[in-house]
């Protein structure tokens, strides 16, 4: 028998509140399965079962996926790393070595989650809610910080040296993107002793409502606004063809996965009519999306050594 069945209590509400939701697996790496959980169970209207055979799958997929994003985001820093170091006048505006140095640390943060979430996907999250909620909020702090970044970078000239303005500005994104990283915090817990989620409250709740506004202004409208704006704005264009558009690869890994938070939201809040296709198809794909924006720690380094090379 199933262990997390999703009821549907009457045909305009779905119980979310304390339950672990098939969304709520694939937006967060660090939920975890026994291995008696073969199928994921909920009821459609018409009273059926309907199983989900990807819980499995993303079982065993998902720990030697971070495991080897892991080792090539520490490879990529690294790499990344040494160049800034050894040759710091190379690095100029719009890639300059600020700014740079900046996405690494942002990398590195997220980087350096993957191995304990790999961890509790493989074996169950036994650290605490506590820990679990840290564990989201650096998560999103650098997801936050980086998105910031990339976007100060792309609309002027305030990297291209590190003086007294540069150093307070990023202070100051650092310490917004912290602010907007904490509702993330709010909403994630620990469901049934040995899954540490995303998101541990019901979907209108106001603290996720305001975690989720953040997110798709921050992965999805900020890169639809910058694209615009370098179409529109002939300066812009300009720093892109400087090399510019290599550090909006972070952004463009992320996009996906904020159209699939939008997606996450219409069918939990009965907003698009949920059935069991429609419920399966978008956890792939909303696994998917996340496993992209994942690989921005992976890719993210090496783009920035060969734009540096090139």
């Amino acid at each position: 028998p199933d262990a997390h069945p999703r009821h549907l209590q009457t045909p305009g509400i779905l119980e979310t509140g304390g339950s672990l939701d098939l969304e709520e697996i694939m937006d967060d790496f660090s939920s975890f399965y026994d291995d008696s959980d073969s199928n994921y169970t909920f009821m459609d209207y018409d009273a059926a079962p309907c199983h989900n055979h990807f819980c499995p799958l993303f079982q065993r997929v998902a720990p030697p996926f971070l495991a080897a994003t892991c080792a090539a985001a520490a490879l990529g820093t690294g790499a990344l790393l040494v160049a800034l170091a050894k040759r710091p006048q190379e690095w100029r505006w719009p890639q300059s070595r600020a700014l740079v140095a900046q996405l690494a640390l942002g990398t590195a943060l997220f980087a350096a989650l993957l191995p304990a979430l790999a961890a509790g996907v493989r074996r169950g999250w036994h650290l605490g809610t506590g820990l679990c909620r840290l564990t989201h909020l650096l998560w999103h702090w650098s997801l936050f910080a980086q998105a910031l970044l990339v976007a100060s970078g792309s609309c002027g000239t305030a990297w291209a040296r590190w003086d007294p303005r540069s150093r307070r500005l990023a202070a100051a994104l650092w310490a917004l993107a912290l602010l907007l990283a904490t509702p993330a915090a709010l909403v994630s817990g620990v469901v049934a002793g040995t899954s540490c989620v995303r998101r541990s409250v019901d979907i209108l709740a106001p603290e996720y409502l305001l975690h989720l506004t953040l997110c798709l202004c921050l992965l999805l409208l900020l890169p639809a606004g910058l694209l615009l704006a370098a179409l529109a704005v002939p300066r812009l264009r300009a720093s892109w063809a400087a090399g510019a558009g290599v550090s909006w690869l972070f952004l463009g890994l992320w996009v996906p996965y904020g159209a699939g938070l939008a997606g996450e939201f219409l069918l939990q809040a009965r907003l698009l009519e949920p059935t069991c296709g429609s419920f399966e198809r978008f956890d792939i794909a909303l696994g998917l999306s996340e496993g992209l924006g994942v690989l921005h720690c992976g890719l993210g380094p090496l783009a920035l050594l060969l734009a540096w090379h090139c």
